[in-house]
């Protein structure tokens, strides 16, 4: 085996390990072999998030700032033990019906995806095999606003939707905004999540004009934070929990408390993204604040 590759076993798998010291993060020299060791660490909280998900991944394999590309079916030399589901994607781009995805529910898996580079993990909100169990909000600021204001909105959002039973687990993105998951079930199909909370989007919009819009178009966000109810379209995906995102720095999806969210918002904390040592420590002192993700929710309201 060449020098620069290692096999190691993680829970009885075999992983072969490369370039550990290839750097991902030009900017703060933050190397593949940095990036193995979080996903390694942050497993505990991370893995039951990410289990029955088909997972897209965002590899960067030459590090943020060089060509990158999105992945959904399973790579070349995937390893036999490796969780794969095969499922329809209507609309493919690349005139498939089906695609072999990955699901990522051990950690020799997590690990093996952080060896390809797989820099950015990404979920839908719903498990396989069943119905949405989740509810996205996602915050999206339009300069100058930024997560200061997210904050302000998201504290908004929390309270319209407390008056319908629903409870809302705020994170960081590890971008510029923040998302609200909120654990629900029933029969409800995707369709139906996304005209819920569209309909509670367009209702604060109209009572926050100066701060918040609904709309999609570019034109309308500078200087308001965006509510995109989208992402609880059954095609599309939302950071997941704990995930690293490829920035100029490496930053994690991060869970926030709602003291942290309010003092954010009035500006007595710092509003800010937080860098995989301190998603780690975070954990170690909070363990895992999403863990009522884990748990179903209410059905929402006709």
């Amino acid at each position: 085996m060449p020098r620069d590759r290692i096999l190691v076993t993680i829970e009885g798998r075999e992983v072969e390990l490369s370039n550990l010291d290839k750097v991902m993060y030009p900017s703060t020299g933050f190397t593949k072999g940095e990036l193995i060791d979080y996903y390694t660490r942050i497993a505990p909280v991370m893995l039951p998030h990410l289990k029955g998900r088909p997972v897209t991944r965002i590899r960067y394999p030459h590090g943020v700032g060089a060509p990158h590309f999105f992945e959904k079916n399973r790579p070349g030399g995937t390893p036999p033990w490796v969780h794969l589901e095969t499922l329809p994607v209507p609309g493919s781009t690349k005139s498939r019906e089906t695609i072999d995805f990955v699901v990522v529910d051990e950690l020799a898996t997590l690990v093996w995806l952080a060896n390809l580079a797989a820099i950015e993990l990404h979920t839908p909100q719903w498990r396989i095999g069943a119905d949405p169990d989740l509810l996205v909000v996602d915050l999206d600021p339009g300069a100058p606003a930024g997560l200061k204001e997210c904050c302000a909105v998201a504290v908004l959002i929390r309270d319209r939707l407390a008056a319908d039973g629903i409870a809302a687990f705020p994170k960081t993105s590890g971008r510029k905004g923040m998302q609200l998951c909120c654990p629900i079930s029933g029969t409800q199909s995707s369709a139906l999540v996304t005209e819920y909370i569209h309909r509670v989007a367009e209702e604060l919009a109209t009572l926050v004009p100066a701060s918040i819009t609904a709309k999609m178009a570019k034109q309308v966000r500078p200087g308001k934070v965006f509510i995109d109810w989208s992402q609880n379209a059954a095609a599309k995906t939302t950071v997941t929990p704990y995930s690293l995102r490829a920035g100029d720095s490496p930053t994690a999806s991060t869970p926030l408390t709602w003291d942290e969210v309010l003092s954010m918002a009035t500006g007595t904390r710092p509003a800010r993204q937080f860098s995989p040592a301190e998603a780690l420590t975070r954990t170690d002192r909070h363990g895992d604040l999403l863990a009522g993700l884990l748990t179903p929710g209410p059905k929402l309201p006709k």
